[in-house]
């Protein structure tokens, strides 16, 4: 069953986006970086340099856009696992530059993702809240001339 959103006064149904868990966008990243290594492969751009890390960020930011923000890490680690193991180091291997080069790659692609997963999960609408007026003694049911709310005369 498909659901769908409307505004008030709007004449147009929206589907509602059912956002990804977070294993179901690292699988879809793991995935999509596969097939991103094979895209690159076709243009011979398997190695370290500007185009692979932009286009895994474009994966990263794509996925992310329909994830949960909670799944940023794992899309982030998926994007690392192909940009490292495919585009720097080929063949599948893991290559291992040191705690800081790697640990900057895995911040700057778990950032793109939770960049991208943010602004969907915000509220998106404001609520207008005005502040409560209390003039006086009134309960609703209550005599005003009532012992409890007088107190002792």
């Amino acid at each position: 069953m498909r659901m769908y959103s409307a505004r008030p006064g709007a004449d147009r149904y929206r589907p509602v986006l059912e956002r990804l868990s977070a294993p179901t966008a690292g699988t879809v990243a793991l995935l999509g970086g596969g097939a991103l290594a094979l895209a690159l492969a076709v243009l011979r751009e398997l190695h370290s340099g500007p185009l692979p890390y932009l286009g895994y960020l474009a994966l990263c930011g794509l996925v992310g856009r329909r994830a949960r923000p909670g799944a940023a890490p794992l899309i982030g680690l998926a994007a690392w696992l192909c940009c490292n193991a495919f585009a720097e180091h080929r063949h599948g291997e893991l290559g291992w530059a040191g705690p800081w080069p790697e640990a900057g790659h895995y911040a700057m692609f778990t950032a793109t993702a939770l960049l991208a997963a943010l602004p969907t999960a915000l509220p998106r609408r404001t609520v207008r809240v005005s502040p409560l007026r209390f003039d006086g003694p009134r309960l609703v049911g209550r005599r005003l001339d009532s012992p409890r709310l007088d107190g002792p005369r």
